[in-house]
């Protein structure tokens, strides 16, 4: 793998990190699935907005739009409501481990509907991955409320479920659609259902759209989720999914780092080992085959 997909892979890996403080930040101007929805609308009108400014196609042919709407469902509608949610019930650190099962659920899934192959060594490089992740997010854990555990679970994995199901749908997608426009539809589509909940069970209005919140809003719309997921789905069309999804495990380690440069957090002994074996599970899984580049 070439050191500029590698910088390209980490990047949507800190866009993506970022997201969390991002999600809760919001929570004081916005209720839940009103925030999740606005974050799909406003990410995906902006991708649609510049491909059409570039002159971009939309995407043609019915198996073509089905995917877009699965890719949608799965990351955008199923992905923000577990995400959204789940910080309600369960703590930060456990959600990290649970929701970083999900290289480890899209490398079975991408295996047997893509067909990609890890040897031995990749596998192990997966499973050192989510080892690591434990040993970072091993100091975080605390004993919550079994239900409130048990729902929050329920929602992270929600959450995985969809994203995996959405990444081996994008692989799948890889040079059948434009991806600026392909990315920017799904989230329109996966922002209806947020919507429709939005309107059934909370109260959309009450939004308060401070220069805090629109600043929140803008940053989680266009840096980690437009611009986020236009470069996954670049990345994706030339790099196979299990390889370029064990960049994932990194997430949590800039989430910590985040955390120790701007909210006073200490990395401990525990926490730094974790990190050291996630980066070599990493470069395990990604050095053992050739790609095409």
């Amino acid at each position: 793998m070439t050191i500029r997909k590698t910088s390209l892979i980490a990047l949507v890996m800190f866009l993506w990190a970022v997201c969390f403080p991002l999600i809760v930040a919001g929570f004081a101007y916005a209720p839940h699935l009103t925030f999740a929805s606005l974050r799909a609308f406003f990410s995906g009108s902006a991708l649609v907005a510049i491909g059409m400014i570039f002159g971009r196609p939309w995407p043609r042919g019915m198996r073509v739009w089905l995917t877009i709407i699965g890719i949608g469902l799965g990351a955008t509608s199923l992905g923000f409501l577990g995400m959204f949610m789940a910080s309600e019930f369960i703590l930060p650190g456990l959600a990290t481990v649970l929701a970083n099962a999900q290289p480890l659920m899209a490398a079975v899934l991408a295996t047997a509907v893509l067909g990609e192959r890890l040897s031995g060594r990749g596998k192990a490089g997966l499973a050192l991955g989510f080892v690591g992740i434990v040993l970072i997010a091993a100091p975080q854990f605390q004993a919550p409320a079994g239900s409130a555990f048990g729902l929050g679970a329920a929602y992270i994995l929600l959450a995985a479920l969809g994203i995996t199901i959405s990444n081996v749908l994008i692989r799948a997608l890889a040079g059948r659609a434009d991806t600026l426009m392909a990315m920017g539809s799904q989230m329109l589509i996966g922002g209806i259902p947020l919507m429709v909940g939005a309107f059934l069970y909370e109260d959309p209005i009450s939004v308060t759209f401070s220069p805090q919140f629109v600043l929140i809003l803008l940053a989680i719309s266009l840096l980690g989720t437009s611009l986020a997921y236009w470069l996954w789905s670049e990345i994706l069309r030339t790099t196979d999914l299990s390889r370029a999804n064990a960049f994932a495990f990194l997430v949590p380690g800039f989430g910590l780092a985040m955390g120790a440069a701007f909210f006073g957090e200490t990395i401990g002994l525990l926490t730094s080992l974790g990190v050291l074996v996630t980066l070599f599970g990493i470069a395990m899984t990604n050095t053992d085959r050739s790609e095409a580049e």
